[in-house]
């Protein structure tokens, strides 16, 4: 696409500055349900993202119609955009970095090594894998997505840039029966590289999840010690990414307002970003801005080190952006605590009587990012001497995030990542109020 032919005729329009994104993506996606077929798509798209500043205003503008033939009227709707825009905040085209990290996760030579009937075959592998491993598992369905994109990003200051991506995801869910319950579960494998699929592996996971909770019963109420199992910490994580967004301390609706070099969270905590992590799709050298990423400990060893800026709120605190402009807001890209040393069955072994969190309910309506403050169901394992006693399930964990991250006394060696991109090890808490009978 001529973007130089958009840039001139926009400047012929007294358009001060202007910046297209332009995002190619092919997606394929399978589904099987009880060892039938009944999802099998293919998609192209193409989108194009226009902003531009008039008079001080920020217009937008956004098609999935590529046609150079009407780069009037896509001018004349940013200027119709802009007039339209009442924000008196500073706006911003960049002028770019001096140095951008060049990383390749397109990796074309490993995922399409298989052909389309050989990820279609996974899929049929994966649910008859896990039908066959148990025969209270009544219900199984299994899923192969793969995405790959290119994004160019140019504005007429001179920016620009290009980042290739390529990935896909393999997982399945079940749903186990006996003569008095039934419970369900579900995992997956995210990877640009095939070798990385290990369906019996996977299999195994998902099957065991859902047939361990079986016979599964409340408990008394009370204080309990904790072991948060990785998935359920992450997406615990998940609910407070807003606590770490510089919008929302700018706006008085985050309690780490006014922390940055403040200890927030026990010693052992570290929450990093990591743009660069090989193999996850939210990989990239540069954000929606233009502005490079950068690797960072967010919580190092405890200590409050930064928030997630863009070039808007880092203006207003002085501050120099972090690359953390994605989707018309502030997000991380790669954003995990990072790993302790200790296996979970050696966590599991320590403790004399205990419960073992594996999976939380109602993230987005049970936690409240401002006050920090959780009432979320759960589910999981009561330990006694050291060892798991019986499944548990129908009772309620409370607290604030900010006091649990202070109360970690543990951490696992068993980062797992959200299909986000949200990552935690398992955490041993030493103190939670659970509601139960």
């Amino acid at each position: 696409m001529n973007l130089e032919q958009l840039f001139k005729k926009a400047k012929e329009k007294n358009i001060e500055a202007i910046q297209a994104e332009l995002s190619e993506a092919e997606s394929l996606n399978f589904h099987v349900f009880n060892g039938e077929m009944d999802k099998h798509q293919i998609a192209d798209t193409k989108k194009l993202k226009l902003k531009a500043i008039v008079n001080g205003k920020m217009g937008k503008f956004v098609t999935e119609d590529i046609d150079e033939s009407k780069m009037d009227n896509w001018i004349d709707a940013l200027l119709d955009s802009a007039k339209a825009v009442e924000s008196e905040d500073e706006v911003f085209i960049y002028e770019g970095d001096s140095e951008y990290k060049d990383i390749d996760l397109f990796n074309e030579s490993k995922l399409n090594k298989l052909s389309h009937e050989d990820k279609i075959q996974l899929v049929h592998d994966l649910e008859q894998k896990t039908k066959a491993l148990d025969e209270r598992i009544q219900i199984s369905q299994s899923f192969y997505g793969e995405s790959s994109s290119i994004v160019t990003l140019k504005n007429s200051k001179g920016l620009d840039l290009q980042k290739r991506v390529k990935n896909a995801v393999i997982g399945g869910d079940v749903v186990a029966r006996n003569s008095d319950d039934s419970r369900n579960a579900f995992d997956f494998i995210q990877s640009n590289d095939p070798a990385d699929f290990d369906l019996d592996s996977l299999a195994h996971n998902i099957v065991s999840r859902a047939t361990a909770l079986l016979g599964a019963k409340s408990l008394k109420s009370g204080r309990y010690n904790i072991l948060l199992e990785n998935r359920a910490s992450a997406s615990l994580l998940t609910g407070y990414l807003g606590m770490f967004k510089a919008e929302n301390v700018q706006k008085g609706m985050s309690k780490l307002a006014g922390k940055v070099g403040q200890s927030v969270a026990n010693e052992q905590i570290s929450m990093v970003e990591n743009p660069f992590m090989e193999k996850s799709s939210k990989s990239g050298g540069f954000d929606d801005e233009g502005v490079a990423t950068q690797y960072k400990k967010v919580v190092d060893q405890g200590k409050l080190t930064t928030f997630f800026y863009d070039l808007k709120t880092a203006k207003k605190d002085n501050h120099a952006p972090t690359g953390n402009a994605f989707g018309g807001g502030i997000s991380p890209t790669n954003f995990y605590i990072e790993n302790g040393k200790d296996d979970v069955e050696k966590l599991i072994e320590t403790m004399d009587e205990g419960l073992f969190v594996t999976s939380l309910q109602g993230i987005h309506s049970g936690t409240n990012a401002v006050s920090g403050d959780f009432s979320l169901q759960a589910s999981g394992f009561l330990i006694k001497n050291g060892k798991i006693e019986r499944p548990i399930a129908l009772f309620t964990v409370a607290g604030n995030y900010l006091d649990l991250l202070n109360s970690v006394s543990t951490l696992g060696n068993d980062l797992k990542f959200s299909m986000n991109y949200i990552g935690s090890p398992t955490l041993k808490i030493d103190s939670m109020v659970v509601s139960g009978e």
